[in-house]
């Protein structure tokens, strides 16, 4: 698709979401307030004192658009203004008592709004339409995103984990569905296993978007099942693909490196394949060798099975 045809997405979108989210009315939220106006007050109630200059820019309104607007708010009371500490030249604005109180039935009315247009989705759906929000706004302004934290596991994560790597392991190395079955397994053994203090599982979020995730486990022995002591292993390393390039497949493998000294391992196991070429880099550069290596029919593949090992 060329970008005219994508722009003409961007805007049949931009006329849907205005129009569904009630920015076509005249007053926003049945107040008083324009759309700019509330905009100015928000921005006043959480980031004042602030200079005009200032506020000009974060809104990216015309210099005299919004002197207008200030005047006419100032007209009805609702702002205060003080010298800057540093420049007497300067003045910043911030709202008046009137203009707190003028905000805090229109704060609450939008976020009534808002929590209606989320009330009749299903979490999945809320999630997905929060996710991409959150992708939307990283993509547009890198700089102001929200931070990439990395959470524990919350209810939907691990069903979440089992789908993505079945269809991008299925898209990018053709692995087949017996590939998901076992990310599936894993998963279910984690929770019916889970030794709190002794293994962990990292979703790495971005506001409500799922961009990657980790798992440490105790280590077992392949045949017998049975544990094994002081050995870890790191399993189902993922990255979204639009999050690739981040730095978080780095920041989730130190993570597992982390717990596990903290926890008293010893060493940590992993199995991979030689295709994944990116998350073999990773787990070299935090110190991990590769211990054995081995030529197999791998879920519909001829790949390459490795074992790599980091010690503690």
């Amino acid at each position: 698709m060329n970008t005219a045809a994508q722009a003409q997405d961007v805007r049949a979108f931009n006329r849907f979401y205005t129009r569904r989210i009630g920015m076509l009315a005249a007053k926003l939220g049945g107040s008083d307030f324009t759309l700019p106006e509330a905009r100015v007050l928000w921005e006043l109630a959480h980031h004042a004192p602030v200079s005009a200059s200032a506020l000009s820019k974060s809104l990216q309104l015309d210099a005299g658009y919004l002197s207008r607007l200030l005047r006419g708010l100032k007209n009805r009371g609702l702002l205060a203004a003080q010298r800057h500490p540093k420049d007497a030249r300067q003045t910043l604005l911030k709202l008046s008592a009137a203009g707190k109180r003028a905000f805090a039935p229109l704060d609450r009315a939008s976020q009534a709004e808002t929590e209606a247009l989320l009330e009749p989705l299903s979490a999945p759906q809320r999630q997905a339409l929060v996710g991409a929000m959150s992708r939307i706004h990283a993509v547009l302004e890198p700089e102001a995103s929200a931070e990439v934290v990395l959470r524990p596991p919350e209810p939907g994560d691990l069903g979440w984990l089992v789908e993505r790597h079945g269809a991008i392991y299925a898209a990018e190395y053709g692995l087949s569905a017996g590939f998901e079955a076992l990310v599936a397994r894993i998963c279910a053994d984690f929770v019916d296993r889970f030794k709190p203090g002794r293994e962990a599982c990292w979703i790495a979020a971005r506001g409500g978007e799922r961009l990657g995730a980790v798992m440490l486990v105790q280590a077992r022995d392949e045949a017998s099942g049975r544990l094994r002591p002081g050995v870890a292993q790191l399993r189902l390393l993922l990255l979204e693909p639009h999050a690739r390039g981040l730095g978080l497949g780095k920041r989730l493998v130190r993570q597992c490196s982390d717990f596990a000294r903290a926890a008293g391992y010893r060493r940590i196991v992993l199995w991979t394949q030689s295709a994944l070429t990116a998350a073999r880099a990773i787990y070299a550069a935090e110190g991990y060798r590769l211990v054995s290596s081995e030529a197999v029919n791998s879920f519909g593949q001829d790949v390459v099975s490795e074992h790599w090992e980091l010690a503690l």
